[in-house]
């Protein structure tokens, strides 16, 4: 089974969100709103809101043309007497759902949603947003050819034009939700690629941004996928030091990162059959479990550190005791939650306007030796591109975002896909701005430990300067599991 999913950046949704009863919010001449209920898929959490819709043009160059239209949910906020400016969230992908997203983050937001609205705007392509939707994928491995059959059939599938949902165009239509709302200002929170999606509201709208927290950062500079390979490969090999750095693990596993070396030549060399039960539909399955779908599940395992802490045990259970089965149940897992939560068509638009135009595959060749992921994502990515229809963006779409607004940057130190060195070049060029580094963490990181509230104390200041991040010391990784039947707390040596 190969991932045709060519994701780059991914919010890797953990929490339960509260279902409480909200104050109904404000009605505007822009756009009706109504009570309703928010969910994500694959999850039971829910989150009431006031939703309604706005209708934009798809081509904004021809605004009498053809029309979508934009799903907004606003969480109002409790006080009575509310900030008149909002939260608006920004979620990654490419091609998630904010409504989703924001859902089983938002316990992440209880402070901030004291005093102040949450908006959260499904991105055209998106969600309910005209979702720019694929059929899903045969099991059987495909070729090049087959796979561009598959981007073709998912174009001919679509009712839309496939080059109008590119950021750029997002951030139009996200200043017009923000007009018929009647915010003045707002708030910016983006995670992973809603971080590029921020900075390119930021800089096509910097009057309108009072403060922007970005959480897992994309440096506008960088065509994403450039550096994901590498950036993978880091993380593992964090993932692998911290194992051997604390004696239990070490115990278990002292030789976790050469095993895990000899699996990846052995499943290159020759993929094995699996024969299992697939945790997500219960059905009895069958499929050849190689070097890509190894690859897969370990990249995407890295994002948090609940899930990383089973590497060294599944990395053991496959190479050492030969057996692949947990480790492709896993894989099942990750490739399925993203199927559902992304919308594939809406991330292929993205990509192949503004990333794979701008990316050297020569010196990605070079970054990629010596990776376990390798060229795997820059080949699918080549193959898809080579179909689908690319979007034009601005000249100076990649110049990085130069701001005086305050801009608070997140990173967890074992990000696999945006480590801290990418917070650190955006925030060069950002004289207002503090980056945070959590220790021990992956991938969106604001719901850990005291964060929220130092979010909160942010936003409500509008300013990086008294920030105190003691609390920060007091968020841990978890603990590496030993065996299957849990976790097992760490010791040093």
């Amino acid at each position: 089974m190969k991932n045709l999913l060519v994701i780059i950046l991914v919010l890797t949704p953990l929490l339960s969100a509260c279902g409480a009863s909200q104050p109904a919010a404000p009605q505007t001449p822009g756009i009706a709103l109504t009570d309703c209920l928010l969910t994500a898929p694959g999850s039971i959490a829910q989150l009431t809101a006031q939703c309604g819709t706005l209708s934009v043009p798809e081509n904004r160059v021809e605004p009498m043309g053809r029309t979508i239209e934009l799903f907004i949910a606003v969480v109002p906020a409790i006080s009575r007497s509310p900030a008149p400016d909002p939260l608006f969230f920004l979620t990654g992908g490419p091609g998630q759902a904010a409504t989703e997203s924001g859902v089983l983050l938002s316990t992440a937001f209880e402070q901030v949603h004291q005093k102040r609205d949450i908006v959260l705007v499904d991105q055209r392509g998106t969600g309910k947003s005209n979702p720019l939707k694929c059929p899903a994928l045969d099991e059987a491995p495909p070729s090049e050819a087959e796979t561009q059959r598959f981007v073709q059939n998912c174009l001919d599938a679509l009712d839309a034009d496939p080059t109008q949902y590119t950021t750029t165009i997002a951030m139009q239509d996200l200043d017009a939700v923000r007009q018929a709302l009647g915010y003045e200002q707002i708030n910016l929170y983006g995670v992973s690629y809603g971080t590029r999606a921020a900075q390119t509201y930021m800089k096509m709208f910097p009057e309108r941004v009072r403060s922007a927290v970005l959480d897992g950062v994309v440096p506008q500079s960088e065509p994403l996928g450039m550096y994901v390979a590498q950036d993978a490969q880091r993380a593992l090999d964090l993932i692998f030091a911290h194992c051997l750095a604390d004696s239990s693990c070490n115990r278990a596993f002292p030789g976790v990162g050469q095993d895990f070396n000899a699996l990846v030549e052995r499943l290159r060399t020759k993929a094995q059959e699996v024969h299992l039960v697939d945790p997500l539909s219960g059905a009895p399955t069958s499929f050849s479990f190689g070097q890509p779908e190894l690859a897969s599940a370990v990249r995407l395992l890295s994002y948090t550190p609940e899930t990383a802490a089973l590497l060294p045990l599944l990395v053991n259970d496959a190479d050492r005791e030969g057996d692949l089965n947990r480790l492709a149940a896993q894989y099942l897992i990750v490739a399925g939650q993203l199927n559902e939560s992304i919308s594939q068509g809406m991330n292929y638009s993205v990509l192949c306007a503004e990333d794979q135009p701008f990316i050297d595959r020569e010196q990605v060749q070079r970054l990629n030796r010596g990776t376990y992921l390798g060229d795997l994502q820059m080949d699918e990515l080549a193959e898809i591109c080579a179909v689908w229809p690319a979007g034009q963006v601005p000249a100076d779409f990649h110049a990085p975002l130069e701001s005086q607004t305050p801009v608070l940057l997140l990173s967890g130190e074992v990000d696999p896909v945006t480590p801290p060195a990418k917070a650190e070049e955006v925030a060069r060029f950002l004289p207002n701005s503090r980056s945070i580094v959590v220790q021990g963490q992956g991938h969106n990181v604001v719901f850990r430990g005291c964060l929220p509230w130092l979010m909160t104390d942010f936003i409500e200041s509008a300013s990086v300067e008294k920030l105190d991040l003691t609390c920060l010391e007091e968020i841990t990784p978890a603990p590496f599991f030993l065996n299957f039947s849990g976790p097992v707390m760490s010791e040093k040596p």
